[in-house]
């Protein structure tokens, strides 16, 4: 445990370590960078006996702390999440590098060429709640966008991202890329945090993923640009023209698939014209998987015992558990009037076979992701092709939806002359 008077000489240090980190990134080559993220991977695969043991203790840590059950599931890390890991870093050394791109160049009347190249942000602050795959995600998308970036785990993982750590360390000697280059605040202490969101002479944004009172926190005490999403209320519309066949396999997915996830539907949204015929064919669904539904009146009518009254607080809820609020409504207006009103503005599908009906619902729903006949679950940076993601966001400045490598870069203006002065 680190002194209390201690912490914020440290975390002011890693800052500037960040920041020469960050300034020595900018001039090395792609091949530097794939060749650090190509040993990261291998090292996590080398590494797999000591990151589950590190894994088992937190866990184990987890329970005797009392943690829900939701909680302890984003910390588990199994063998095939180890593989998934290198995997991400792998899709991510294969990704194009976006830095140095040089776009819209254009003479202007002066005789100037004027364009836009592709930069780092600089360095990234993330801080995290939970899950390992975090550090790893992080590590690998700010190295390869030309970042550095200083990682804050929670105390949950802390054993866990120790160990993430020193592969991490692996790779960037290999790579020959700066030391400080990745940083793993080494305490859990809450006051490295506080101080951490006021370095804004060091750290350019900040990213935090976990609960909503983090992120809230973050939000309120960042004195840099923040990066975030509040809460994933998303919602699955099934549509009067919807394939009810489609419409089940879909929205069965988007609750059972995994339920402590973002992405994971909250409220199933279904036409009245085909509400008895969808309902009753997805129920079985649900009660096999142990979900509980919590439903409007004319759920009620349809489904019965089936279903609980949903209180109006559900319409707004983030269960991250089995745990589905069902509404019928009455055409697709009051659908997308629903989402507006109750959605946290994260991701949004509608089922329907009329292409009409879904272009009006990609236009007006005003989501970080919105989809056409496909599962909430696949708003994910590695299903989108991103190789990982860093988080979501809900914001519209910016980053949106998955954040991957083009999300933490940002343009600057670039002017070609031959000795041009301006009249």
């Amino acid at each position: 445990m680190i002194e209390q008077d201690k912490i914020e000489p440290l975390m002011t240090q890693m800052g500037r370590d960040a920041r020469r980190a960050a300034r020595r990134l900018s001039g090395v080559t792609t091949a530097d960078k794939n060749r650090a993220l190509s040993a990261i991977a291998d090292a996590l695969l080398a590494a797999e006996p000591e990151l589950l043991a590190a894994n088992a203790r937190d866990v184990a840590e987890a329970r005797e702390r009392g943690l829900d059950a939701a909680m302890i599931d984003r910390l588990i890390l199994t063998p095939k999440g180890v593989a998934q890991m290198a995997e991400g870093v792998r899709q991510i050394v294969a990704l194009p590098d976006p830095v140095g791109e040089i776009t819209n160049m254009v003479y202007r009347p002066s005789g100037i060429q004027v364009g836009q190249m592709r930069v780092p942000l600089g360095v990234i602050g993330i801080i995290y709640e939970s899950r390992p795959n975090v550090t790893i995600d992080a590590a690998a998308l700010c190295l390869k966008s030309g970042n550095a970036t200083i990682l804050r785990g929670g105390s949950e993982v802390a054993a866990t991202n120790q160990a993430l750590a020193t592969c991490i360390r692996r790779g960037l000697e290999t790579g020959g890329l700066p030391a400080d280059a990745v940083q793993i605040v080494p305490t859990t202490d809450r006051a490295a945090v506080s101080v951490m969101l006021g370095l804004h002479q060091y750290i350019d944004v900040i990213i935090p993923r976990g609960g909503k009172g983090l992120v809230s926190l973050v939000t309120e005490q960042a004195r840099m640009p923040v990066i975030k999403h509040l809460d994933g209320v998303c919602h699955v519309y099934v549509d009067a023209e919807a394939d009810l066949t489609k419409a089940v396999a879909v929205a069965v997915n988007a609750k059972t698939h995994r339920y402590g996830v973002c992405n994971a539907m909250e409220t199933l949204l279904v036409h009245a014209s085909v509400a008895e015929a969808f309902l009753t064919a997805a129920a079985p669904a649900y009660q096999a998987a142990g979900v509980e539904l919590r439903g409007c009146a004319r759920t009620q009518q349809i489904l019965g015992g089936q279903v609980v009254a949903a209180t109006e607080a559900d319409w707004f809820a983030e269960f991250l558990a089995p745990i589905l609020a069902v509404r019928v409504v009455d055409d697709l207006d009051a659908a997308i009037e629903h989402i507006e009103t109750h959605g946290s503005h994260h991701t949004d599908s509608i089922v329907t076979e009329n292409l009409g009906t879904a272009r009006r619902f990609l236009r007006e729903v005003d989501s970080a992701s919105v989809m056409v006949n496909a599962s909430t679950r696949f708003a994910d940076g590695f299903e989108y092709g991103l190789g990982a993601e860093i988080g979501i966001s809900t914001d519209k400045i910016h980053a949106r939806g998955p954040v991957g490598l083009l999300g933490l870069t940002s343009q600057k203006f670039i002017v070609l002359g031959d000795g041009h002065i301006r009249a």
